[in-house]
């Protein structure tokens, strides 16, 4: 399970975060990858840039390639990959004629090669997502992402019929199912308010709301994909917009903290359970990521500008 957001400040500068939730983690790390890093890829791609946009984000290193849960480059468009276990259908091999990116590296490759959510929207016409793992130790994950920027930002799913590039209009992303469904799932929720109801009467009874946020009556509040994709929606929709960096930072924590999973909570078919490992944010008015663990809740800041630029391999960033 995990949950994404992204919104834009009073000014139009984007924050972009996620909470990574599961059992377990993996030693995931804040790494910086810079312009001029010689890292291997799956494929072949004449598109690629030689010397690429500078990478910040949470995730391994395995034989050189930054395995990225999530992260943002120095344009300011940032990436995200979330748990879609049951939908996700890749191809199984290289197509001719097409850009061909393994699963593992997408996220890397959107944040390293584009500068825009209008760049990578163009060059999502031709690529074909690919089962093909890093190694042979490690399995390809299911996955869909979100991509956003100051103007916006789309899901992208590989699908049984193919891959598909939603317009996201909430700026949200949760689990299964497709994103189709979520969106559609929202109308069932249309009556939510963030505002007292009013007073109403029922026959000769004069019936008076208990307090404030009782419009939100009917909200889920489990921790299904479909659940926290509806809170995180409404939250983000009705969060006032923030000026400054501490208050919009404050504001993806908070957010987010709307739908942390806590230990205990959410069973997984083996017996272990989900939690919220961890949540981050990319600012892109700062180019800073932000970062807190589920059992260290400090928010620690790892800016860009404070990176090597020209080393020739992912590194990993200490706090600042």
């Amino acid at each position: 399970m995990c949950t994404g957001i992204r919104f834009t400040s009073t000014f139009g500068a984007m924050y972009f975060g996620r909470n990574l939730d599961w059992t377990q983690g993996y030693g995931e790390r804040v790494v910086m990858t810079p312009p001029a890093a010689h890292v291997p890829s799956a494929f072949v791609r004449e598109e690629d840039l030689e010397r690429g946009y500078a990478v910040i984000g949470m995730g391994i290193v395995v034989d050189g390639v930054p395995l990225y849960f999530d992260c943002g480059n120095e344009k300011g468009l940032a990436v995200a990959g979330l748990n879609f276990p049951q939908s996700a259908r890749y191809a199984t091999r290289h197509e001719h004629g097409a850009i061909n990116v393994a699963a593992y590296e997408f996220p890397f490759w959107v944040a390293r090669n584009f500068p825009s959510l209008a760049a990578i929207r163009e060059a999502l016409k031709r690529v074909n997502v690919v089962a093909k793992p890093v190694n042979d130790r490690l399995p390809v994950a299911n996955l869909h992402w979100i991509i956003g920027d100051a103007t916006g930002s789309v899901v992208v799913e590989c699908l049984e019929d193919g891959l598909r590039v939603w317009e996201n209009d909430v700026d949200v992303l949760t689990n299964e199912p497709d994103f189709g469904w979520q969106r559609t799932n929202l109308r069932n929720y249309l009556t939510l308010s963030d505002a007292e109801p009013e007073p109403a009467s029922w026959g000769a009874a004069e019936l008076a709301a208990f307090g404030s946020g009782m419009g939100m009556h009917g909200i889920p509040g489990d921790y299904s994909g479909p659940s926290r994709f509806v809170k995180a929606a409404f939250v983000n929709a009705h969060y006032p917009a923030q000026d400054d960096e501490r208050a919009n930072v404050t504001r993806l924590f908070r957010t987010l903290g709307s739908v942390a999973v806590p230990d205990g909570c959410a069973q997984m078919a083996d017996g272990s359970f989900e939690r919220t490992l961890y949540t981050s944010c990319f600012s892109a008015a700062s180019l800073t990521y932000y970062h807190a663990a589920y059992d260290d809740l400090e928010i620690k800041a790892y800016p860009l500008a404070s990176c090597d630029m020209n080393g020739s391999a992912p590194v990993f960033v200490p706090a600042a």
